[in-house]
Protein backbone atom coordinates (compact mmCIF):
# COMPACT_ATOMS: atom_id res chain seq x y z
CA UNK A 1 0.00 0.00 0.00
CA UNK A 2 2.94 2.37 0.95
CA UNK A 3 3.83 1.86 -2.60
CA UNK A 4 0.45 3.03 -3.98
CA UNK A 5 0.37 6.05 -2.11
CA UNK A 6 3.83 7.71 -3.63
CA UNK A 7 2.48 6.57 -7.09
CA UNK A 8 -0.86 8.03 -6.78
CA UNK A 9 0.90 11.11 -5.33
CA UNK A 10 2.99 11.18 -8.30
CA UNK A 11 0.28 11.03 -11.05
CA UNK A 12 -2.11 13.31 -9.11
CA UNK A 13 0.73 16.17 -9.51
CA UNK A 14 1.94 15.23 -12.90
CA UNK A 15 -1.56 14.73 -14.64
CA UNK A 16 -2.54 17.54 -12.63
CA UNK A 17 0.06 19.99 -13.81
CA UNK A 18 -0.39 18.55 -17.68
CA UNK A 19 -4.51 19.32 -17.10
CA UNK A 20 -3.26 23.03 -15.73
CA UNK A 21 -1.22 23.51 -18.74
CA UNK A 22 -3.40 22.94 -21.20
CA UNK A 23 -6.28 24.83 -19.28
CA UNK A 24 -3.56 27.72 -19.28
CA UNK A 25 -3.04 27.24 -23.27
CA UNK A 26 -6.82 27.26 -24.01
CA UNK A 27 -7.05 30.28 -21.88
CA UNK A 28 -4.38 32.16 -23.75
CA UNK A 29 -6.23 30.81 -27.21
CA UNK A 30 -9.13 32.50 -25.74
CA UNK A 31 -7.63 36.04 -24.91
CA UNK A 32 -6.04 35.77 -28.09
CA UNK A 33 -9.13 35.35 -30.21
CA UNK A 34 -10.56 38.10 -28.08
CA UNK A 35 -12.76 35.37 -27.22
CA UNK A 36 -13.44 36.04 -23.79
CA UNK A 37 -15.98 38.74 -23.82
CA UNK A 38 -18.14 36.52 -25.98
CA UNK A 39 -16.92 33.03 -25.50
CA UNK A 40 -18.17 30.02 -28.58
CA UNK A 41 -19.88 27.49 -26.95
CA UNK A 42 -16.39 25.33 -28.31
CA UNK A 43 -14.21 26.57 -25.99
CA UNK A 44 -16.60 24.66 -23.15
CA UNK A 45 -16.32 21.75 -24.91
CA UNK A 46 -12.34 22.32 -25.50
CA UNK A 47 -12.34 22.40 -21.66
CA UNK A 48 -14.39 19.65 -20.44
CA UNK A 49 -12.73 17.49 -23.27
CA UNK A 50 -9.26 18.25 -21.55
CA UNK A 51 -9.96 17.46 -17.85
CA UNK A 52 -11.92 14.67 -19.07
CA UNK A 53 -9.32 13.16 -21.32
CA UNK A 54 -6.99 14.39 -18.26
CA UNK A 55 -8.62 12.81 -15.42
CA UNK A 56 -9.21 9.39 -17.32
CA UNK A 57 -5.89 9.27 -18.24
CA UNK A 58 -4.55 9.63 -14.56
CA UNK A 59 -7.02 6.53 -13.33
CA UNK A 60 -5.97 4.24 -16.23
CA UNK A 61 -2.78 4.97 -15.32
CA UNK A 62 -2.49 4.58 -11.92
CA UNK A 63 -4.71 1.24 -12.41
CA UNK A 64 -1.82 -0.03 -14.38
CA UNK A 65 0.76 1.05 -12.06
CA UNK A 66 -1.56 -1.29 -9.31
CA UNK A 67 -1.29 -4.34 -11.55
CA UNK A 68 -4.34 -3.80 -12.80
CA UNK A 69 -6.62 -2.99 -9.66
CA UNK A 70 -8.82 0.02 -8.74
CA UNK A 71 -10.75 0.96 -6.05
CA UNK A 72 -13.26 3.64 -6.91
CA UNK A 73 -12.24 5.43 -3.35
CA UNK A 74 -8.82 5.80 -4.78
CA UNK A 75 -10.24 6.81 -8.41
CA UNK A 76 -12.26 9.66 -6.91
CA UNK A 77 -8.53 10.32 -4.92
CA UNK A 78 -6.78 10.90 -8.00
CA UNK A 79 -9.41 11.92 -10.40
CA UNK A 80 -10.07 15.01 -7.64
CA UNK A 81 -6.23 15.43 -7.05
CA UNK A 82 -5.71 16.14 -10.66
CA UNK A 83 -8.68 18.45 -10.57
CA UNK A 84 -7.38 20.29 -7.50
CA UNK A 85 -4.07 20.86 -9.19
CA UNK A 86 -5.43 21.83 -12.77
CA UNK A 87 -8.00 23.99 -11.07
CA UNK A 88 -5.47 25.94 -8.73
CA UNK A 89 -3.16 26.60 -11.99
CA UNK A 90 -6.16 27.69 -14.10
CA UNK A 91 -7.09 30.05 -11.47
CA UNK A 92 -3.21 31.95 -11.12
CA UNK A 93 -3.94 32.40 -14.92
CA UNK A 94 -7.23 33.81 -14.85
CA UNK A 95 -6.31 35.84 -11.65
CA UNK A 96 -2.89 36.60 -13.74
CA UNK A 97 -5.16 37.86 -16.94
CA UNK A 98 -7.60 39.72 -15.21
CA UNK A 99 -5.43 41.89 -12.71
CA UNK A 100 -2.17 42.44 -14.79
CA UNK A 101 -2.13 41.64 -18.30
CA UNK A 102 -5.47 42.86 -18.91
CA UNK A 103 -6.52 44.81 -16.12
CA UNK A 104 -10.36 45.80 -17.25
CA UNK A 105 -10.63 42.25 -18.44
CA UNK A 106 -13.65 41.92 -15.45
CA UNK A 107 -15.69 45.23 -16.88
CA UNK A 108 -15.05 43.92 -20.44
CA UNK A 109 -16.68 40.69 -20.09
CA UNK A 110 -19.53 42.58 -17.76
CA UNK A 111 -20.38 44.96 -20.32
CA UNK A 112 -20.22 42.62 -22.72
CA UNK A 113 -22.82 40.63 -20.51
CA UNK A 114 -25.23 43.62 -20.04
CA UNK A 115 -25.21 44.64 -23.69
CA UNK A 116 -26.41 41.26 -24.39
CA UNK A 117 -28.82 41.14 -21.75
CA UNK A 118 -30.15 44.32 -23.41
CA UNK A 119 -30.61 43.06 -26.93
CA UNK A 120 -33.67 40.67 -24.72
CA UNK A 121 -36.29 43.40 -25.30
CA UNK A 122 -38.06 41.70 -22.10
CA UNK A 123 -35.23 42.80 -20.13
CA UNK A 124 -35.91 46.28 -18.87
CA UNK A 125 -33.19 49.07 -18.08
CA UNK A 126 -34.36 48.30 -14.08
CA UNK A 127 -33.83 44.69 -14.48
CA UNK A 128 -30.85 44.64 -16.29
CA UNK A 129 -29.33 47.05 -14.06
CA UNK A 130 -30.31 45.26 -10.83
CA UNK A 131 -28.83 41.64 -12.72
CA UNK A 132 -25.59 43.28 -12.90
CA UNK A 133 -25.31 44.39 -9.54
CA UNK A 134 -25.54 40.86 -8.72
CA UNK A 135 -22.46 39.77 -11.47
CA UNK A 136 -20.47 42.82 -10.48
CA UNK A 137 -20.49 41.58 -6.92
CA UNK A 138 -19.12 37.79 -8.01
CA UNK A 139 -17.20 39.30 -10.01
CA UNK A 140 -14.11 39.72 -7.78
CA UNK A 141 -10.70 38.02 -9.03
CA UNK A 142 -11.00 36.64 -5.26
CA UNK A 143 -14.48 34.77 -5.75
CA UNK A 144 -13.52 34.02 -9.66
CA UNK A 145 -10.76 32.30 -8.10
CA UNK A 146 -12.70 30.02 -5.35
CA UNK A 147 -15.80 29.51 -7.60
CA UNK A 148 -13.07 28.19 -11.04
CA UNK A 149 -11.49 25.90 -8.28
CA UNK A 150 -14.77 24.35 -6.65
CA UNK A 151 -16.41 24.05 -10.66
CA UNK A 152 -13.12 22.23 -10.97
CA UNK A 153 -13.52 20.14 -7.97
CA UNK A 154 -17.09 19.20 -8.85
CA UNK A 155 -16.74 18.22 -12.43
CA UNK A 156 -13.20 16.38 -11.41
CA UNK A 157 -15.89 14.82 -8.46
CA UNK A 158 -18.21 13.84 -11.12
CA UNK A 159 -15.93 12.69 -14.11
CA UNK A 160 -14.01 10.42 -11.14
CA UNK A 161 -17.63 8.72 -10.28
CA UNK A 162 -18.43 7.75 -13.32
CA UNK A 163 -14.59 6.40 -14.08
CA UNK A 164 -13.97 4.64 -11.15
CA UNK A 165 -17.30 3.15 -11.34
CA UNK A 166 -16.94 1.66 -14.98
CA UNK A 167 -12.60 0.78 -14.53
CA UNK A 168 -12.77 -0.84 -11.30
CA UNK A 169 -11.22 -4.01 -10.29
CA UNK A 170 -10.97 -4.86 -6.48
CA UNK A 171 -7.99 -7.28 -5.73
CA UNK A 172 -9.84 -10.15 -4.25
CA UNK A 173 -7.21 -11.91 -1.29
CA UNK A 174 -6.87 -15.49 -0.65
Amino acid sequence: MENDAITSKKIIINCGVILGILSVLLGVVIYLTNSYTDPNWIYSLLGFIVITGVIIYGIKTFKTSNRGFLTLSNALKVGVGIALIGGIISSIWNFTLATIIEPDYTQQVLDAQRDKMLENPDMTEEIVDQSMAIVEKMSSPYITIAMSIISSLFFGFIISLIVGLIMQKKEILH
